[in-house]
C-alpha cells in the first residue's frame, strides 16, 4: 500500500514560481503512475501533470505546458512539479494521486475509485 505527502504550497506574485513534491512511502506489486490534480471549490478537480511509472512519459494539461515540469526521483521516492510562471487562475489545493492503471490516470485523467490521494497542498498566486 502507497502513502503520499504533498509539499511545497504557499502564496506567490503572478509570474511567479513553486515547487511542489509528492512524497511516496510504501510499495505495491506493479508499477504506478503519479499525477498532481487540483481542486478549486465550486470546480470539478482538474489534472494538470502526471509521469509515467518508468518516468518516461510525461503528460500535461494544456493550460499548463510549457509552465509546469513534472519530474520522478526514485532515490528521494517523490514526484516533483515545478511551476513557473504562475498565474492567478492556477490557484487551488494541489493534490497527487497515485494509480497502476497508468493509462486511465494519465491519458484520461481518470484514477481508479481505489487509488491513493495525498491531503493536499495549498496554491495561492495573488498580488
Amino acid at each position: 500500500q502507497l502513502h503520499l505527502v504533498e509539499s511545497g504550497g504557499g502564496l506567490v506574485q503572478p509570474g511567479g514560481s513553486l515547487r511542489l513534491s509528492c512524497l511516496i512511502s510504501g510499495s505495491i506489486d506493479s508499477p504506478y503512475g503519479v499525477a498532481w490534480f487540483r481542486q478549486v471549490p465550486g470546480k470539478e478537480r482538474e489534472g494538470v501533470s502526471c509521469i509515467s511509472g518508468t518516468g518516461i512519459q510525461t503528460f500535461y494539461a494544456d493550460s499548463v505546458k510549457g509552465r509546469f515540469t513534472i519530474s520522478r526521483n526514485d532515490g528521494n521516492n517523490t514526484v516533483d512539479l515545478q511551476m513557473d510562471n504562475l498565474q492567478p487562475e492556477d490557484t487551488g489545493i494541489y493534490l497527487c494521486v497515485a494509480d497502476k492503471l497508468q493509462y486511465s490516470l494519465c491519458a484520461k485523467w481518470d484514477p481508479r475509485p481505489g487509488a491513493t490521494w495525498g491531503q493536499g497542498t495549498q496554491v495561492t498566486v495573488s498580488s
